[in-house]
């Protein structure tokens, strides 16, 4: 197995994250830059633009039964995203007046159907973040508050147990997940990272925890008991985002905030593992929702 990333295609991205492998498509977003992605069949060629939008955009998840159509964490809200770039908000929670100025940060679809996103304060304030979910009839709730850099979340195979990194605190979470109400139980610390933050993460048919460690130019993977497995290293600085496309790793990376970036700083990267992953969830809107599948642990 590879123990370092490494980088094929040419694209430099300011803040790429929210990459996911959907099943069909890997798809990923230049955050800041409002663009959806997705890679070429030729490694050599430029990443693709499927969408851009005026504001930032975190993360997506496809919507099921509705194909070419995203569900999105995107500017101070959640929104509906076809690939004419046109949004249908659900909410803008964090459109508000008064307080620091905010934006959507990552998200990811559960096992169940639901939509989970985060927020956090364009200047990083303490405490101003929150972890929001979307259920089944498109209703926005906020499930927890007094969050800074809310990263992930990721959820296991049968959606039962959710983590959630705090970025700014060095901590990631976990929480036992209600299936039918989507409640949250208390916040157990998973992991705590030294020397760097927590980033974007997924979990593996193990039921492993793959983590991209901001600030590191690592990606580590704790197994359920928290144990630290094993750690890739990739020559840029700030990895953001992971995922899994059956035994490939996909990590993004950024630019923003360096002075003086690398060559590699930005770029994707990929590796082979030995552990593979599952597609990522889709949002399921009211009338199209499955149940996941059962752990056998």
């Amino acid at each position: 197995m590879s123990s370092v990333l490494t980088s094929v295609y040419p694209d430099r991205l300011e803040l790429g994250e929210g990459v996911r492998w959907t099943g069909d498509e890997l798809v990923l977003v230049d955050l800041l830059a409002g663009r959806l992605l997705t890679v070429p069949v030729t490694v050599t060629e430029p990443l693709v633009t499927v969408l851009r939008i005026p504001v930032p955009l975190g993360a997506v998840a496809p919507v099921a039964g509705r194909p070419g159509t995203w569900i999105a964490a995107a500017g101070t809200g959640i929104c509906l995203l076809t690939r004419d770039g046109s949004p249908e908000w659900l909410a803008r929670p964090e459109d508000k007046p008064g307080g620091p100025a905010m934006r959507m940060n990552d998200g990811v679809a559960d096992p169940h159907g639901r939509f989970w996103a985060g927020s956090m304060a364009w200047q990083t304030a303490a405490g101003a973040g929150s972890l929001y979910r979307v259920d089944a009839d498109g209703t926005v709730q906020r499930v927890l508050d007094g969050l800074t850099i809310p990263n992930g979340p990721a959820f296991t195979a049968d959606g039962d147990v959710m983590y959630l990194a705090d970025s700014a605190r060095g901590v990631v979470y976990r929480h036992r997940v209600d299936p039918g109400s989507g409640a949250l139980g208390a916040a157990e610390t998973f992991v705590t990272t030294s020397g760097g933050s927590p980033d974007g993460m997924v979990v593996d048919a193990e039921g492993a925890l793959w983590l991209a460690v901001w600030g590191t130019g690592t990606v580590r993977r704790y197994l359920p008991d928290g144990t630290l497995d094993r750690i890739l290293r990739l020559p840029a600085s700030q990895p953001a985002g992971v995922c899994l496309q059956d035994d490939i790793l996909y990590v993004t990376s950024a630019r923003v905030g360096l002075t003086a970036p690398g060559r590699h700083d930005g770029a994707l990267f990929t590796a082979r593992v030995d552990v593979p992953g599952r597609p990522t969830p889709s949002y399921r809107p009211a009338g199209t929702r499955k149940a996941p599948a059962r752990s056998r642990a």
